[in-house]
């Protein structure tokens, strides 16, 4: 589901998504975290006018239907339940009435932070290993830990296929 600007959508650059049913889990702590009403005093900006001039936070109707959604959202998630997608569409359609097109912007950003922490994996590895992996790489021209270390495991799995296949 995409984002309905608020003011004149960009011309150039990326569409921005709401929630996507793969981000749930990942997401809505992290919205919770912007619900805050001293979140909202530091940022005024990432927020609908009518949301970050509202006097008392839990007054304001849009902030009640969606923490109310958010949590039948997250309900709905643990319970695979079929009303998962329909919930998704009713919380966009809210986090859409309350957050500005800035401040969407910068949640995709943690969002898409969030879902590169998840990606990665850091191994303590000692200085010698690094060293002679770097020089690998310059070796084999590749750009990234991540092409060297695939590099040495698929010649590994090839070379342990040939020598099962030489032992027949």
């Amino acid at each position: 589901m995409e984002w309905r600007y608020h003011g004149e959508a960009p011309r150039a650059g990326r569409k921005l998504l709401l929630i996507q049913a793969d981000e749930i889990s990942l997401t809505v702590p992290m919205i919770y975290r912007f619900l805050t009403s001293e979140n909202i005093q530091r940022k005024p900006d990432w927020y609908l006018v009518s949301v970050a001039s509202a006097g008392r936070l839990t007054e304001h109707p849009i902030y009640n239907q969606l923490i109310d959604s958010l949590r039948a959202l997250v309900n709905s998630h643990r319970q695979k339940s079929d009303f998962t997608a329909e919930q998704l569409k009713a919380t966009n359609s809210l986090l859409n009435q309350f957050f500005s097109d800035l401040g969407w912007r910068e949640a995709r950003k943690e969002i898409s932070q969030i879902k590169k922490r998840q990606k990665k994996a850091h191994i303590e590895v000692s200085k010698d290993i690094i060293n002679r992996l770097k020089l690998y790489m310059e070796q084999e021209s590749f750009d990234s830990f991540d092409q060297a270390l695939d590099n040495l495991l698929s010649e590994h799995a090839a070379s342990q296929l040939l020598d099962s296949i030489e032992e027949e």
